[in-house]
């Protein structure tokens, strides 16, 4: 039963999130942390946290780890296939008919539509993490703007800046 609601709950959020993994977060936050009480939001904090230097894309890890901390190995299957599956049927449909529509009036206003919010559901995510206390304390602060500087005005590799923030933390953390 656990399996079945593992595989409903991540195909519905693969099926409705549009923006990619980040924009993921808060409705897998939702469904793990508020409606069914799988995790904690410190445990998805962490999550998320072991998440960002996992390689491949956030929602199939964040599928993965949440499966997994819910019923196991089958779970982490379960969930991943489940969070997979509406994107490859999405994508194959897509691919089918794409050029023939691209220059398709509707499907540019829809387009338009959905760009302004997956932003907003970027922020969102954001917001959530922010509201989970993933900033501790200043120097998280200072490892943050360093980062969004890094990326934004110096266009760093975030792989890089991954890794010195790991190093940043065992030094400026480890007691």
């Amino acid at each position: 039963m656990i399996l079945l609601k593992l595989f409903a709950i991540f195909f519905k959020i693969g099926l409705f999130t549009v923006g990619g993994g980040y924009a993921m977060i808060p409705f897998i936050q939702k469904e793990a942390v508020e409606i069914n009480k799988w995790l904690t939001k410190k445990d998805f904090l962490e999550i998320v946290a072991l998440d960002a230097v996992t390689p491949g894309p956030i929602a199939v890890n964040l599928a993965t780890f949440v499966g997994y901390k819910v019923s196991g190995i089958p779970g982490a299957i379960i969930a991943t296939i489940g969070v997979v599956l509406p994107s490859l049927i999405l994508v194959t449909i897509i691919a089918t008919f794409f050029y023939a529509f691209r220059t398709n009036k509707i499907i540019q206003a829809i387009l338009n539509g959905l760009k302004p919010a997956v932003i907003a559901l970027i922020a969102a995510a954001i917001f959530s993490l922010l509201q989970g206390k993933a900033i501790f304390d200043i120097k998280g602060v200072i490892i943050a703007l360093i980062v969004f500087v890094g990326v934004v005005v110096f266009k760093i590799h975030p792989m890089w800046l991954v890794i010195l923030s790991g190093l940043a933390g065992f030094i400026l953390y480890m007691k």
